[in-house]
């Protein structure tokens, strides 16, 4: 005769086992996405590499030399060509507009400062281009950090541009902090704007802040991301990211 004891014991201790097993299944599955994630996203990140080498070295070099041949011939020409000079002062002008969007457009795609010198001037260099382009002022809070791979770097980067692209575009905000420290072994960067905030739940429905996008990288790599928003209030955005990437 069996033991009713026994046979509950028994009976828990296989549900133990199959939870266990799905357990162990479920963090398989969360692995492997976050491989196949990965790959997508090195293989988007080479693609902005190269794009932005074919724009800077192919047509980059190209309207270089256009521009440097429309001004010799403008030095060529005689004294009372001044309605030729007029168009080839416009057909300048056009050139180096074109120059300076390719160049722009290069540097958005991938800029070589963060592959050749790492992310806090990659950093730098963004802080001081939204100044420019957005006549935003932008406080740097950088510490001292240890050496990062090369993905996380291209991650806080991009998490960071897109994070100060919202600001300098919807905020309204009249100063930008952009931090980066270290905190029991998580980086943690954070882009707070004084701006007029937003009401979180109508932005991720409506798809424009990018706010997805920022939330499955930093998944990717064991990351979180948090806001704190409302409108009127300005905005407090902090990405934290385990140091050894997840």
């Amino acid at each position: 005769m069996s033991d009713p004891q026994s046979d509950i014991d028994a009976s828990i201790a296989a549900m133990r086992e199959q939870y266990l097993r799905l357990l162990q299944r479920l963090e398989a599955n969360e692995r492997e996405f976050r491989r196949l994630g990965r790959a997508v996203w090195r293989v988007q990140e080479d693609e902005r590499r190269r794009l932005a080498r074919e724009l800077h070295d192919g047509l980059g070099q190209n309207l270089t030399a256009l521009k440097h041949r429309l001004g010799q011939i403008g030095s060529e020409l005689p004294p009372g060509a001044s309605a030729v000079r007029d168009k080839l002062d416009t057909a300048l002008a056009l050139c180096a507009g074109a120059l300076d969007d390719t160049r722009n457009l290069s540097r958005l795609l991938r800029p070589p400062i963060l592959d050749d010198l790492g992310l806090e001037p990659a950093l730098r260099w963004l802080a001081r281009s939204t100044e420019e382009s957005a006549g935003l002022p932008v406080v740097l809070e950088i510490a001292a950090l240890p050496a990062l791979d090369d993905e996380l770097q291209t991650l806080l980067f991009r998490i960071a541009q897109e994070a100060m692209n919202n600001a300098a575009k919807h905020a309204g905000a009249r100063s930008l902090l952009l931090r980066l420290v270290l905190r029991d072994d998580r980086l943690q960067l954070q882009v707070i704007d004084d701006g007029s905030g937003f009401d979180p739940a109508t932005a991720t429905a409506a798809g424009g802040t990018g706010l997805g996008s920022m939330r499955e990288r930093l998944r990717l790599y064991g990351g979180q991301l948090e806001l704190r928003t409302a409108p009127g209030q300005g905005t407090r955005l902090r990405a934290t990211v385990p140091l050894d990437g997840g």
